[in-house]
This record gives C-alpha cells, sequence and structure tokens, in this order.
C-alpha cells in the first residue's frame, strides 16, 4: 500500500510540474500587452487593409464600436449600420470589429471577412483585423470598453455578436448596447444627433 502511494504520489508531483497553469495574462497568450491605455485616442489597431489606424484620428468625432460576425443571426445588421454610416457619416463613424468569440461565428481570415462584407453589404466604414472581445485573450481596446476602472463606468463586455458601445467626441464611453438593439435604433439616432 505505502509503494502504491509512493508512486501515486510521485505522477501526482510529476503531473503537477508539467501541467502547471499560467499565472498571468503573458504566460496564458504571448501577444498580450500588459500597458494599459490611459484614454481610448491613445489606441492603434489594424485595419482590414493592414493599415495601422491611430485612434487619436477620431478627436471630435461620435463613434459606434460593433462587435461583428459573418455567420450570425445578427450578421443582417451590417445592412443598417452601412445604412447608418452612408446617411450619417458626417455625424458618426463606425468602427467595426471582426471578432469568432460566440458560437464559432467569425470562422474566416481577414481576407475572407473583407471578402464577405464587401460583396454581401458594401461595408465603407472602417474594419478592423480580426480581435477577441471576452475571455482570457481579449483586446486591451475591448477591455478598455468592459472594465469601469479604465472607462470610468461600464462593467459591462459583448454578451453576442454586435453589441455596440458609443463614445462621444471626448473619447468618453457614454452608452453599452446589446446585440438586439439595431443600428438604426431611435435612441442611437438620438445620440448621434441625427
Amino acid at each position: 500500500m505505502k509503494t502504491l502511494l509512493l508512486i501515486i504520489s510521485i505522477i501526482l508531483f510529476a503531473c503537477g510540474k508539467t501541467l502547471e497553469r499560467p499565472t498571468n495574462q503573458a504566460e496564458l497568450n504571448p501577444s498580450f500587452d500588459q500597458s494599459m491605455e490611459s484614454s481610448f485616442y491613445d489606441f492603434k489597431l489594424t485595419d482590414l487593409n493592414g493599415k495601422e489606424v491611430d485612434f487619436s484620428e477620431f478627436k471630435g468625432k461620435k463613434l459606434l464600436l460593433v462587435n461583428v460576425a459573418s455567420k450570425c443571426g445578427y450578421t443582417k445588421q451590417y445592412a443598417q449600420l452601412q445604412e447608418l454610416y452612408a446617411a450619417h457619416g458626417d455625424k458618426i463613424m463606425i468602427l467595426g470589429f471582426p471578432a469568432n468569440n460566440f458560437g464559432g461565428q467569425e470562422p474566416g481570415s481577414n481576407e475572407e471577412i473583407k471578402a464577405f462584407c464587401d460583396a454581401e453589404f458594401g461595408v465603407t466604414f472602417p474594419m478592423f483585423e480580426k480581435i477577441s472581445v471576452k475571455g482570457f485573450d481579449k483586446h486591451p481596446l475591448y477591455r478598455w470598453l468592459s472594465d469601469a476602472t479604465q472607462n470610468g463606468w461600464n462593467n459591462e463586455e459583448p454578451s453576442w455578436n454586435f453589441c455596440k458601445y458609443f463614445v462621444n467626441e471626448q473619447g468618453e464611453l457614454v452608452k453599452f448596447f446589446p446585440s438586439s438593439v439595431a443600428p438604426l435604433d431611435e435612441e442611437i439616432l438620438k445620440l448621434i444627433g441625427a
């Protein structure tokens, strides 16, 4: 019996060493950036064309940030997002962030996502490279959007595809909308002054 316990202890010890869990985000995700942006305008992300976009370019503009997916029941919202942008692009900038966090509904590459958006909806608003909007590898932008210690009030992260965050002209997060709120909803139109 003692021999069996000794063998089990050795096996557990060995397994414990090889199965040690990472203790922080950097170990979980080597591309994790530990630096925290102090404001919305500190972010820089790459768009679907491979160009780095400095968010300071958005100073003085109202923004609607949306986590999007190509194979979702809400995918038809692309049409309303494009309609909103075409009608009120002088008042609001829409930023799309493809993410595969919900039901594997954005499995495509950045090139496939761009082709889909162009062909199916004629998207002309800025679209960015695929990121994670939830979980241990959540992109720093979405950490900022869903952490009250960073954005000032909101802890709500996307619960599904096509959640929307409204940022005002001063770079302040002012409203979160769940997926069920359509891009042409009265409240969104009121916020942009349409």
